[in-house]
């Protein structure tokens, strides 16, 4: 199966910790871009978890490189449960020459185990993504690829709704599944209640205000779920889709696989996930004999300043090991894979470089009049939100609660969407009190 953690390289959220004894490399010098200096021959091996390319679009790829140095030698070493078993490569210090950086490392441990690319200021000018990767200054990894938050639909089913323009509002939006009910066979939206991690593509739409300061505030606010709020926005449209029967019959039942070619034949119309489910969708259409231009991506339905909005991110991180024994090799690949090698347009994601064209399925979203937005981390309440979360008893970027939210809607749990809300701001404020006392 691969789905948004698979893609790219997409990881679910850090749940694991690196010992505080386990060192990668020699020293942690955050000051210093790291030397890559001498000539590019040699070997080098490179972990990727994209076990699915190993054999086939990575050593093509791989061609390339080695077409272009002549007595290199680029070997790929995949690796089925990536984060668990790289972090343990780590701690013995044998971890390659070019790898994706486990979403177990915290930031502060990147100087331990990948060598410094290059400043904050240059690489920012060159790469997109590159914030999450820097510390003191230095940036440690490259994305190798980005997605855009927003609703994967089918096209033909909402035409045949009478609807082939993004919707500008949640009130429209509804307005549009009620037709898509009312006008075809189609589910209007599938929550892949289920599987539960899509519904976690809730909290990824905070760049439809245009605040660059968002995620500093977002902390700081005591009702998140108060109207006008972002999850008043957000969750409050889940809530109605699911409340005003516009979506499975039975959440229950819901499944992620099936779902795809469900979307790619028409039998549903919307999902919330993001561009990377794009291709996947497309794919699915192929296989079932439809049409894959029927697949189509819309924002987010709230406009700032008359504009949609979309928050885009990077995938995981290419770096090289602080251990690599060739290292001006490894700067070459990553640098190769990242500019010449045409990975994240063969995948369709958002090129790392800033002078790179957007692939065709996101120009045709910027085309709907959307504006991409890359939301800077918080600053001044870096870490904030994640403590009142753990606090509140609020996974704001799971599903548990987003299960219950749905549960509420349904009927199937007491409640309504004012007191669910109520309760939710509730512990978000007292969560938020003992925090930022």
């Amino acid at each position: 199966m691969i789905n948004r953690r698979q893609l790219l390289g997409f990881g679910a959220a850090a749940t694991l910790a690196l010992a505080a004894g386990c060192t990668g490399g020699a020293g942690s010098d955050d000051t210093a871009t790291g030397d890559f200096s001498g000539e590019v021959k040699g070997s080098i091996t490179v972990l990727t978890n994209r076990t699915d390319l190993v054999g086939t679009t990575l050593p093509e790829y791989a061609k390339k490189f080695e077409a272009k140095y002549p007595g290199t030698k680029v070997t790929f070493q995949g690796v089925t449960n990536y984060d668990n078993d790289v972090t343990t490569q780590l701690s013995s210090g044998d971890y390659g020459d070019v790898l994706m950086i486990p979403n177990t490392v915290a930031l502060d441990q990147y100087s331990q185990f990948f060598e410094p690319l290059g400043t904050a200021t240059d690489l920012a000018a060159k790469y997109r993504f590159t914030s999450p990767a820097t510390l003191n200054g230095q940036v440690y990894g490259l994305s190798l690829g980005g997605i855009a938050k927003g609703f994967v639909i089918n096209k033909r089913i909402w035409a045949q709704a009478g609807i082939t323009a993004p919707p500008k509002t949640p009130e429209e939006f509804v307005a549009g599944l009620k037709a898509v009910a009312a006008k075809t066979g189609a589910v209007p939206y599938y929550t892949n209640y289920k599987d539960a991690w899509p519904l976690g593509e809730w909290n990824n739409q905070r760049a439809v205000f245009a605040d660059p300061q968002i995620n500093d505030k977002f902390p700081a606010d005591p009702n998140p779920w108060q109207p006008g709020k972002i999850q008043h926005i957000t969750d409050g449209l889940l809530f109605d889709i699911v409340n005003q029967k516009l979506s499975e019959k039975d959440p229950l039942t819901t499944n992620w696989e099936s779902s795809k070619p469900m979307l790619a034949t028409g039998k549903i119309a919307t999902m919330l996930l993001g561009s990377w489910a794009v291709p996947q969708m497309q794919d699915a259409a192929k296989a079932a004999g439809s049409n894959p231009d029927d697949i189509g991506f819309w924002p987010f339905p709230y406009q700032t300043g008359g504009k949609f909005h979309a928050t885009i991110d990077g995938d995981k991180l290419g770096a090289v090991s602080r251990n690599s024994g060739n290292k001006a090799t490894a700067k070459a690949w990553l640098d190769f894979f990242v500019n010449e090698s045409g990975f994240a347009t063969d995948q369709q994601a958002i090129p790392p470089a800033i002078d790179q064209p957007l692939p065709a399925s996101l120009q045709a979203f910027t085309a709907t009049g959307v504006e991409l937005l890359e939301v800077p981390a918080a600053t001044t309440n870096s870490g904030r939100e994640d403590e009142i979360i753990k606090e509140s008893e609020i996974d704001l970027k799971g599903e548990i609660y987003r299960q219950k939210l749905v549960d509420v809607a349904r009927g199937a749990a007491k409640g309504d969407k004012d007191s669910f809300f109520a309760d939710l701001n509730k512990r978000w404020s007292a969560a938020r009190s003992q925090v930022l006392k």
